[in-house]
């Protein structure tokens, strides 16, 4: 499927790319991975979906990648975060399920605390999360830097490693894994207010699964569902994968539509 040229929205001297389908509420906003794009796999498969069946779908690239503007090296948790606020209460109303990949799953969560903190808490009315990975700058990175590693990043800033991915390497600043510890999530009881889904490979490489039981454990208050892949893999990018995904995604609009009916 050709993907429609793109929107941007300048956000602090930088243009963020975005892509808006007008449709029903409530709508679906995807948040991507590290290093990831919004043409990648699930989040074009969400798209052709969401066209089938009249639904609002929002994706955007953060600033480094894709189409967006910026360099990758200069990006954080903050600076991202920021951005998908931006593009989020600009072209998007209404009542919205907040899909995230990854680290677009740290940012979802982070999302939520930011509008909560403004009033604006109840424009989420769903989450799903895939392999979901907040925290993992101080979880996952640091804990596996070796002595190499951390030599360069304090004499260089920056360290690189070899993507599975992606012939370009991961990139991992100081910036970055400082301004992690600023937004770290699992620290407390987390409250989102709104049902949960959390679909997770079982063979994930990158974000283990026991990292995702581990988020479920500072979500008590809300009501959440964890689907486990036996087989399933970090980008859970299979047919079967992106099946289950559609009919997740599928199932909290559904739920949504009972919770907060179309006036």
């Amino acid at each position: 499927m050709n993907a429609p040229l793109p929107q941007f929205l300048a956000v602090n001297g930088l243009d963020i790319a975005l892509r808006r389908r007008e449709g029903r509420t409530p709508g679906i906003v995807w948040l991507g991975g590290y290093y990831s794009d919004m043409l990648g796999s699930k989040a074009q498969w969400l798209d052709q979906w969401a066209s089938e069946r009249g639904v609002a779908f929002l994706r955007h690239d953060y600033s480094g990648h894709g189409e967006s503007g910026g360099e990758f090296r200069d990006g954080t948790i903050s600076l991202w975060l920021e951005q998908s606020l931006a593009v989020f209460r600009q072209f998007s109303s209404g009542p919205q399920i907040l899909v995230g990949s990854s680290m677009g799953g740290w940012i979802a969560l982070r999302m939520i605390e930011e509008l909560q903190r403004t009033g604006e808490g109840g424009r989420v009315a769903g989450l799903v999360l895939i392999a979901p990975a907040p925290d993992f700058t101080s979880e996952l990175v640091e804990p596996q830097l070796t002595n190499d590693q951390r030599r360069q990043i304090a004499e260089r800033g920056y360290m690189e490693e070899p993507s599975d991915y992606s012939s370009v390497p991961y990139i991992y600043t100081k910036a970055l894994l400082e301004d992690g510890k600023t937004n770290q999530v699992l620290k407390g009881v987390i409250q989102t207010d709104c049902p949960v889904h959390i679909l997770q490979g079982m063979e994930d490489k990158d974000v283990p699964y026991t990292h995702a039981l581990r988020l479920m454990d500072h979500l008590p208050v809300d009501d959440v569902t964890i689907t486990l892949v036996r087989d399933g893999d970090h980008r859970l990018s299979r047919p079967q994968d992106l099946d289950l995904l559609t009919r997740t995604v599928s199932s909290m609009v559904d739920r949504v539509k009972l919770l907060h009916p179309v006036q």
